[in-house]
C-alpha cells in the first residue's frame, strides 16, 4: 500500500476524497457508504464472509488455527535449514487487492524464521534514477541469493492492475508490461529458483469492512490511504485488470496461485501449504503439512472471484 499512496501522492491526490456522498453500485443496487461513521451499515456485515462467493460461511475456529499454523511454522523452520544447507533459493510474491491480507500472511511466513536469510521487499515509490531504468531492474537487485527465502509485499505487478487503473502508467505501458513478465519469469524458473505467484482474493463487501475497520482503529489507521478511497469506486476496473493479467501472465513455470481469502486464517495457511508441499527439503513432514484445501486454493483465471 505505501507504493500506491506515494504514487497517489505524485498524481496530486494526497487527500483522500469526499467520502460523505460515495456511491457504490453492487449487484445492480446503488449503496451509499460513509468510511468516517463509526457503524459499519448492516448490508457490509451481512454479506462480507460470503462475498465473492466465498465457501464457508464463518472463520477457521482460532483453536484450530493456531494448531495448524504451529505445525506449518515448524516445517518452515526445516525448510530454511534446508535452503541453508543447500543453497537452493526460495522467492513468494504476494498480490491482491488493498486489504486482501498479504502483510498478515507473510508475517505468519517469516515469523520463526531466521531474519538473515528470510526477508521480506516491499519497495517504496521508485526513485528518479529508478524510473529510467528498465521497469524491473529494482526488483532484481532484491532477488534472494544462495540459501535465501524472499517474500515481495506487491511486486512488479503493481503495473498489472493497480497502475493502469490508477493511471499511474500508461495504456502502452501496461501492454509491454503484460509482453514481457512471462519472459522475465521464465528467466527466474531457468535460474532454480523455487517461484510462487499468489494472488490473495476477496470480495466486494469483505474489503469495505476491513477499510472500515482499519479507518476506526488507532492501530491499524496507518493501512488506510488516500488511494484505498480513491480505488473504492473502481472495483470493476480492478476485476477486469486482474483477470486479463492472470490470463496473460499465468504459466506452467509461473503460475498463478489463487486463495480465496475472506478468512485470513484459512488464506495465511493455505499459503504456506502450498509452499511447503511445492518444495522437496529434507524431511519434510507431510503428515504435518496435511492437505490442500481445494475450495480456499487454486489455479488460474477459473479460480477468481467475479463479486
Amino acid at each position: 500500500m505505501a507504493n500506491e499512496a506515494s504514487n497517489l501522492e505524485a498524481n496530486n491526490l494526497t487527500e483522500p476524497p469526499d467520502t460523505k456522498a460515495l456511491r457504490l453500485t453492487i449487484d445492480g443496487k446503488e449503496r451509499e457508504f460513509d468510511i468516517d461513521e463509526p457503524d459499519l451499515p448492516d448490508w457490509i456485515a451481512k454479506r462480507a464472509m460470503e462475498s465473492g462467493g466465498y465457501p464457508y460461511p464463518k472463520k477457521l475456529k482460532n483453536k484450530k488455527y493456531l494448531e495448524e499454523l504451529d505445525r506449518l511454522q515448524v516445517e518452515l523452520v526445516k525448510l530454511q535449514y534446508w535452503l541453508q544447507a543447500t543453497g537452493n533459493r526460495v522467492m513468494a510474491l504476494f498480490e491482491g487487492r488493498d486489504a486482501a491480507g498479504k502483510g498478515g500472511t507473510i508475517s505468519v511466513t517469516r515469523q520463526y524464521m531466521n531474519p538473515r536469510s528470510a526477508r521480506n521487499v516491499a519497495l517504496p515509490k521508485p526513485t528518479e534514477k529508478e524510473r529510467g531504468e528498465w521497469y524491473f531492474q529494482r526488483y532484481v537487485a532484491h532477488f534472494p541469493t544462495a540459501g535465501e527465502f524472499v517474500t515481495f509485499d506487491r511486486s512488479w505487478y503493481n503495473r498489472g492492475v493497480v497502475e493502469p487503473v490508477m493511471g499511474f502508467c500508461t495504456e502502452a505501458e501496461h501492454l509491454k508490461f503484460l509482453e514481457e513478465a512471462p519472459h522475465f519469469e521464465r528467466m527466474i524458473a531457468n535460474e532454480g529458483i523455487h517461484f510462487f505467484k499468489f494472488w490473495l482474493d476477496i470480495g466486494r463487501e469483505m474489503q469495505l469492512k476491513r477499510f472500515h475497520d482499519r479507518r476506526h482503529s488507532k492501530l491499524k489507521i496507518w493501512k488506510f490511504s488516500p488511494v484505498d478511497v480513491a480505488g473504492m469506486t473502481k472495483w470493476d476496473d480492478y476485476t477486469e485488470k486482474r483477470d486479463t493479467m492472470v490470463a496473460r501472465t499465468h504459466k506452467a513455470y509461473a503460475p498463478w496461485v489463487i486463495v480465496r481469502a475472506n478468512d485470513k486464517r484459512r488464506a495465511r495457511l493455505a499459503a504456506i501449504r502450498r509452499i511447503l508441499l511445492s518444495v522437496p527439503y529434507t524431511d519434510r513432514d507431510l503428515k504435518a503439512i496435511g492437505r490442500q484445501d481445494e475450495r480456499i486454493i487454486g489455479e488460474g483465471v477459473g479460480f477468481l472471484q467475479n463479486d
